[in-house]
C-alpha cells in the first residue's frame, strides 16, 4: 500500500508540476501579447499603421501559438488570463481595423469566443475618444464626428447583449464604460461644433461690417 500511494502520489505531483510550467509560460506570454497591443494601439494613435499592422500579426502568432500550448490543460487555458490577452488583442485588432479603413474583424477572424470578442469591441470603442480629442484639438471635426458615431453604433450594440455576467465575461461592466465615454465624447464634439459655427457667425458678421 505504501508503495502505491507513493507511486500515485509521484504521478500527481508530476502532473501538477506541468500544469504549473504551463501556466507560468501561460502568464509570460500573455504579459507579452497584451504588450504588443498596447503598442499596436499606441502606433496606431500616430498614423504609424506599418508597426501597428507589425504588431498586431505578432500579438496573433503569440496568442495562437499560446493556444496550441495549451490544447492539454484546458485548466490554465480558461483560467482568465489567455482570455485577457485575447480580448486586448480584440481591442488592438479592431483599433486598426477602424484607424487603417479595413474590414472589421468578426470573432471567427480573430479565433476569440463571442464574448471576448464584445468586451475588446467596448475597449477598442473607449481608445476612439482618445482618437476624438486628438481631432478636436487640431481644428478637424469631421474625423472627431466620426468616432462619435461608431463609438454610438458599438454602444448600441452592445446593450442589445442582455445575458448574464457569466455567459458575457462581465460585458455589462465594458457596456457601461462605453457609455460614460461616449457621453463625455459627445459633450466635447458639442462643444466644438458649437464654437466654430459661433466663430464662423462672428467672421460674417465682421465681414458684413466691414
Amino acid at each position: 500500500m505504501p508503495e502505491q500511494l507513493t507511486a500515485i502520489g509521484d504521478q500527481i505531483i508530476a502532473r501538477l508540476d506541468a500544469t504549473n510550467a504551463a501556466r507560468e509560460r501561460a502568464l509570460g506570454e500573455s504579459r507579452q501579447i497584451v504588450r504588443l497591443c498596447a503598442n499596436c494601439i499606441r502606433a496606431s494613435h500616430r498614423g504609424d499603421l506599418a508597426t501597428a499592422r507589425r504588431l498586431s500579426s505578432e500579438a496573433r502568432d503569440r496568442l495562437a501559438a499560446l493556444a496550441t500550448g495549451l490544447r492539454d490543460q484546458p485548466a490554465i487555458y480558461w483560467a482568465g488570463y489567455v482570455q485577457d490577452a485575447q480580448k486586448e488583442f480584440v481591442e488592438a485588432r479592431v483599433f486598426l481595423s477602424w484607424i487603417d479603413k479595413t474590414d472589421l474583424p468578426a470573432p471567427g477572424d480573430l479565433g476569440v469566443a463571442d464574448a471576448v470578442y464584445l468586451n475588446g469591441l467596448g475597449e477598442a470603442a473607449s481608445e476612439l475618444r482618445r482618437f476624438a480629442l486628438d481631432r478636436l484639438r487640431a481644428g478637424d471635426v469631421p474625423p472627431a464626428e466620426w468616432a462619435l458615431t461608431t463609438m454610438d453604433d458599438v454602444y448600441s450594440l452592445l446593450v442589445t447583449v442582455d445575458f448574464p455576467d457569466a455567459v458575457t465575461n462581465g460585458l455589462r461592466r465594458t457596456t457601461d464604460m462605453v457609455r460614460g465615454v461616449l457621453e463625455r465624447t459627445r459633450g466635447d464634439v458639442t462643444v466644438t461644433v458649437r464654437q466654430q459655427s459661433l466663430e464662423r457667425s462672428l467672421e460674417r458678421a465682421l465681414s458684413r461690417g466691414a
